[in-house]
């Protein structure tokens, strides 16, 4: 049973410090998932609408402190400090999360959860399978407590700490360090939006009162068609499916234009949030860029009025294109990012505390 006990410590350690480190690496991620999870019980909950909404401004830090509790439990776990209490804040961690999971696989609400970031996509109703299994070693954990001799390792957890802080204020202030997302440096837009591979179907008929499964259609017609069945919907589905750009009172198809030539876009999900620190050095840049084939444009989620205002008091000569706002927070996580495409394919991406000049922009073609 020792064995099992300690099997169940180093598991449960693991898969926490993996889970942290991954959301701590993008915790803006973190941050819109919790969002969501807030609009979700916001709706369904209308008479603590008020309490949920509350904690909308605050998202971002939850994001912070939820994933570098993660990561600071599992190292707990590793190296056996304070395991007694740091097993009991896992158990209420993962019942918490085994709720959010259940409610979002039941109800259809959240269908990603963000349990592992953007590098590992579950369905609810894994994660909360996942999370189930987790609460049965924990329980292991525990129920043989009494094994575990409680050591002086507190300067592993202070540093886990002092690495959390870091990663997580570096990942909002610049850009994760590392990038999965399908607008990645280097990712084609254009053939993200296409499905990944064809469709495969299984095709169910009946002859002869047995019913048959088939990889296609007969061209017997005896056969009683009764159901098509999708094998690979998932698999299949193009990696961006919303990506989007238009001009109000413009017809003009701006998603294809952006994909010719050089484009560079100053990408401002909310206005009424973004950082005004580095403007001026946005500003000079696309001044720069005057005069050279590479375009410069806006992208942002907030009303015509508000971009327009932002830009006057900025002085941003720099035409501005509506987008969807979920978007644009996926194609950059700061606020402002910058992002460079030619022909539709990202050759750079900046957050604004970063922004390149116009020779580090003009070296990426």
């Amino acid at each position: 049973m020792k064995f099992i006990a300690h099997f169940s410590r180093i598991f449960v350690g693991v898969i926490f410090i993996f889970s942290g480190l991954i959301k701590l690496n993008d915790p803006v991620g973190t941050e819109i998932k919790l969002e969501e999870y807030f609009d979700v019980f916001a709706t369904d909950f209308p008479a603590m609408a008020g309490f949920w909404h509350f904690w909308v401004p605050y998202a971002l830090y939850v994001s912070i402190f939820l994933c570098a509790l993660e990561l600071v439990l599992g190292v707990c776990l590793l190296v056996q400090y304070k395991l007694k209490s740091a097993s009991w804040i896992l158990l209420a961690t993962v019942i918490f999360f085994g709720f959010l999971t259940f409610y979002s696989a039941y109800f259809n609400k959240v269908t990603d959860c963000g349990c592992f970031g953007e590098t590992i996509k579950l369905k609810p109703w894994t994660s909360f399978w996942k999370d189930m299994v987790l609460m049965f070693f924990i329980l292991i954990i525990l129920w043989q407590r009494n094994i575990f001799a409680d050591k002086k390792t507190g300067m592993w957890v202070g540093m886990s700490i002092i690495f959390c802080l870091f990663l997580g204020i570096y990942a909002v202030k610049f850009l994760p360090p590392y990038d999965g997302l399908p607008y990645a440096v280097g990712q084609d837009i254009p053939k993200n939006m296409k499905p990944s591979e064809p469709l495969r179907f299984k095709y169910i008929y009946e002859k002869d009162g047995k019913t048959l499964e088939l990889n296609e259609m007969p061209t017997d017609t005896t056969y009683k068609f009764k159901e098509m069945i999708t094998l690979n919907q998932d698999e299949a589905k193009a990696k961006i499916t919303d990506y989007n750009i238009w001009k109000d009172g413009d017809s003009t198809d701006y998603k294809a234009e952006s994909f010719v030539g050089k484009k560079l876009m100053v990408v401002i999900p909310v206005v009424a949030k973004a950082s005004t620190d580095d403007m001026d050095k946005i500003k000079s840049l696309a001044k720069s860029l005057e005069g050279t084939d590479v375009k410069v444009w806006i992208l942002t989620g907030s009303p015509e009025e508000e971009i327009n205002n932002f830009r006057h008091e900025h002085q941003l000569a720099i035409p501005a294109f509506s987008s969807d706002t979920k978007v644009l927070k996926t194609i950059g996580r700061a606020n402002p990012t910058i992002w460079l495409l030619k022909d539709g394919i990202v050759k750079g991406k900046w957050a604004h505390a970063e922004t390149p000049d116009k020779e580090e922009v003009l070296s990426r073609f």
